[in-house]
Parts: structure tokens; C-alpha cells; sequence
């Protein structure tokens, strides 16, 4: 099972929470205090809402979700041997789960991530500098559900 990934940013969760609920005609897989993700099987989706209060309705990051960490490591492989710069997180926790991750970047600065979700979190999680290096602390996603998390964590 592989499924494409869209994080977005929204400015009032709740609100985007009820509008993608009935899009998709489907409930949230998880919904956290400035996150939820939706769990779509047709089309094979995983859509994220961060909450992000005025950057609502740009994109936070793009990914493609695989079914483990071999997949995750032959994906390194195959990138690195395609001569894209990879940043790897293995074990790492965000997004409220631990996952094996791989990160590259698009043409255009567009993050991509190819993970794995290896167990549920009760924490956003924590994660280095992806999506906004000049962020202070290490933010990648820059959410309310990271400012909410505990002292030196942050998203990915």
C-alpha cells in the first residue's frame, strides 16, 4: 500500500476539518490539538491539516506514505542513487507518530518526504530543520500544535 501525502496549512482547523470531512465523506484517522489527518482510500490519499494560522490554504510539504521501513530504505537507495540529496530521519517522532523517513527536494524548494508510520504518538514529535531552516528552535511546519507541544519539541 503506497498513497500519496498532502500536507496543508489552514488557518482554523475545525473549520477545515468539517469541509474535508464531507469532501472525502470520511472522519479524520487522527485529530490532535492543530492536527488532523484523514485516512482517504479512494483516491488513496493521506491528507494533513496543520494548523497555521495566515497560511491557510498553501502547502506544507508533499510526501508518499509506504507500508515500511524497507520500503523507506530502498526508496534512500534509489534516490541517493539517483543523485538527489536525501536527509534521512529514522525513528523519528512527528506528526503524533514515530516513522522512518527520507526528505528530498523539488526543483522549485518543494519538500518531499517518503515515510512510514511505525507506531502512534502522544507527541507532535520533534524533528531538525526541513521546511523552514530560518525558523527558530529547529520548526519545521511552524503550527499551533507545535507551539502547543512541550519545551524543545517541534513538527516535522
Amino acid at each position: 500500500m503506497s498513497r500519496a501525502q498532502l500536507a496543508l496549512n489552514v488557518d482554523d482547523l475545525q473549520q477545515a476539518v468539517m469541509f474535508y470531512s464531507k469532501l472525502f465523506n470520511t472522519q479524520p484517522a487522527k485529530l490532535k490539538p492543530g492536527y488532523a489527518n484523514f485516512a482517504i482510500a479512494e483516491p488513496p490519499l493521506k491528507l494533513v491539516l496543520l494548523e497555521n494560522p495566515g497560511q491557510g490554504g498553501t502547502i506544507n510539504h508533499l510526501g508518499v506514505e509506504v507500508e515500511s521501513s524497507t520500503k523507506v530504505h530502498e526508496e534512500i537507495a534509489r534516490l541517493t542513487g539517483e543523485g538527489l540529496f536525501t536527509d534521512e530521519e529514522i525513528g523519528t517522532t512527528c506528526c503524533f507518530a514515530t516513522q522512518d523517513k527520507v526528505w528530498v527536494t523539488g526543483p522549485a524548494g518543494e519538500k518531499w518526504e517518503v515515510y512510514t508510520v511505525l507506531a502512534d504518538s502522544e507527541t507532535f514529535g520533534s524533528s531538525p530543520q526541513h521546511l523552514d531552516p530560518e525558523t527558530e528552535g529547529g520548526v519545521c511546519c511552524g503550527t499551533a500544535a507545535e507551539e502547543n507541544a512541550p519545551a524543545g519539541t517541534s513538527c516535522c
